[in-house]
């Protein structure tokens, strides 16, 4: 039987996470390239040996040859670094746009009819960097955001409700960073709004912690950050590209006049099936909620003019 081949360029913890969420889910073969000798192939024969546990007649393998990606279907890249001490913000930018560039010309040329997944940080600013090097059209490349960020919102809530998650439908636009936008007005419990459910102080702090959600974890592990959710997450979005289901995500979409802006990737929702971002959905935001999006475009605005004098 044929099985798409989803693509791992990074075998880190947010991508081998990702591929082992895939792997569950039996949604196509993986195969992990990492520029690191052996983790890519070491991570793929362990999570191999794990599809008799799984029930998944899938593949996994490994390598660091990014020729194994050849006729991948989506391209999930995690692959970049962390800021280290002493390393400006315009130093991770250019280390990471580089090494996206880098993978974006591997997926140009072996898997040039894929949809392409972007996960390394700073996201929205790393898709733009990938939608240029590979050339793609734009609604071939999307970027992993709102179904992480509106996840984290819903654990929140149905905590602080004691509801199951389950019943939580929750809304998250804008860049994938500190001025994120939490919709309290388009978050639901099993279809009732969450203002009716929940005092406005409430909603103010659970927003609050879903835009530092990621902070909190890396200030807990200290050596290192998120991986199970965002791994998650990005696995959701493989599932509705091969499974065409056009799920309706908050996802870092390529703006072409949508909510006024253009020309730049941010967290929008959008219909997510086979051709990728199929869909641009714009919400009837009220002047505070413009307000708080505008300032999130500024934040991404604002990164990619520190990249100036890296190419895009």
């Amino acid at each position: 039987m044929s099985r798409p081949k989803i693509a791992f360029l990074g075998a880190g913890n947010v991508g081998a996470s990702c591929a082992l969420y895939c792997v569950q889910k039996n949604l196509g073969d993986c195969v992990l390239v990492d520029v690191v000798e052996h983790v890519g192939a070491g991570k793929a024969l362990d999570m191999f040996e794990t599809t008799p546990l799984l029930d998944s007649d899938v593949r996994v393998t490994g390598s660091t040859d990014f020729s194994v990606i050849e006729g991948a279907r989506v391209c999930v890249v995690t692959a970049g670094i962390a800021r280290k001490p002493g390393m400006s913000r315009a130093d991770l930018l250019k280390t990471n746009a580089d090494i996206v560039r880098s993978c974006s010309d591997h997926i140009r040329r072996h898997a040039p009819q894929s949809i392409v997944i972007m996960v390394t940080n700073p996201l929205d600013v790393m898709a733009l960097v990938a939608l240029k090097a590979t050339g793609f059209e734009k609604h071939r490349v999307v970027g992993m955001a709102g179904v992480l960020d509106s996840a984290r919102f819903s654990a929140f809530i149905a905590a602080e409700l004691g509801i199951s998650v389950a019943d939580i439908r929750a809304m998250v636009m804008g860049g994938h960073g500190d001025t994120m936008v939490p919709l309290p007005r388009f978050t639901s419990v099993n279809g009732i709004p969450l203002p009716e459910l929940m005092e406005p102080a409430a909603i103010v702090r659970l927003a609050d912690r879903t835009r530092n959600a990621g902070a909190e974890v890396v200030a807990l592990l200290k050596t290192g950050s998120a991986y199970y959710s965002p791994g998650r997450a990005a696995a959701q979005m493989v599932e509705s590209i091969l499974l065409d289901k056009k799920q309706l995500l908050p996802c870092s979409a390529y703006l072409t006049g949508q909510y006024g802006e253009e020309g730049i990737f941010l967290g929008v929702p959008v219909v997510l099936g086979a051709k990728g971002v199929e869909r641009i959905v714009e919400l009837e935001l009220t002047p505070e909620e413009r307000n708080l999006l505008r300032k999130s475009v500024e934040e991404v605005r604002s990164t990619l003019e520190a990249m100036e004098g890296v190419a895009l």
